[in-house]
């Protein structure tokens, strides 16, 4: 895979041999704008609107409910954070959804950020236009309330979401293997789903504690439903598989995802 995709790239430069293309990679003069085309080259970006529906729907019956009732949205704005954001589907679902909700509770203010290790994508999903293809699974209604036809044969795509959507999601760069994510704030709802798969186990480990520490105590962390914390130490509890509450610190201890013994 490595090899198939680095070798597009080698086309683009007009190199013709992985030896010369480490010398580019290694030179002081193209290796910073080379790590970022090598970074989008190797990176997979499947993602889908409202992909694994299931986690949606239990966001609006049951966990936006919840976080309502604290004050999220309320005395302060709700914040969701897509860690893995790819080209836009998946905060734009978050952002349908939370519009849709607060629709009936007045007032409700929401703010989604959407990251990504992708220079490539992000520019994408900044941009919001898509496919027939890709907005197939979304509901009638809101294919009505949230996208524009695009006009014009030079538009890149035949839809595009609409502005004030557009401007409830905010993208931007994050290497999840950083240190510090250097956010703006803590969050209420931290997806990051289908990533922790491309990971050993002590660099998940490491993810989801850096990701706890950018969620608010009560809050929720939605992995992918092929993805399980189970026999990990986090102050987490199960809501469903792949769903996590973030608990308070007096309510860890016997509540909290335990190591396996």
């Amino acid at each position: 895979m490595v090899e198939t995709r680095l070798r597009k790239r080698l086309q683009q430069l007009g190199i013709d041999s992985f030896a010369a293309y480490w010398r580019r990679l290694t030179d002081a003069r193209h290796r910073e704008t080379e790590l970022v085309a090598l970074t989008d080259v190797l990176t997979t970006n499947k993602t889908e609107f409202l992909r694994e529906a299931a986690h949606f729907t239990l966001l609006g019956e049951s966990v936006l409910p919840h976080l309502y009732q604290t004050g999220a949205g309320v005395r302060t704005p709700l914040r969701v954070w897509s860690a893995a954001s790819s080209t836009g589907e998946e905060p734009y679902t978050l952002a349908m959804l939370l519009d849709q909700w607060g629709r009936s509770r007045r007032p409700f203010e929401y703010s989604i950020l959407g990251t990504d290790i992708s220079t490539r994508v992000l520019e994408q999903a900044r941009l919001g236009a898509y496919q027939e293809r890709a907005i197939a699974a979304l509901p009638e209604s809101w294919r009505q309330s949230y996208l524009l036809r695009a006009r014009g044969s030079s538009a890149p795509a035949p839809f595009r979401i609409n502005a004030a959507l557009r401007a409830r999601v905010q993208f931007g760069y994050l290497n999840l293997m950083d240190d510090d994510y250097r956010l703006p704030d803590r969050y209420h709802i931290i997806f990051c789903r289908n990533v922790l798969i491309y990971f050993n186990r002590p660099t998940q480990a490491a993810v989801i504690g850096k990701l706890i520490e950018w969620l608010v105590p009560g809050g929720y962390l939605f992995v992918g439903h092929s993805e399980s914390l189970q026999g990990s130490d986090f102050p987490l509890a199960t809501l469903v598989p792949s769903v996590y509450r973030h608990l308070p610190a007096w309510q860890s201890g016997e509540m909290a995802i335990r190591r396996a013994s």
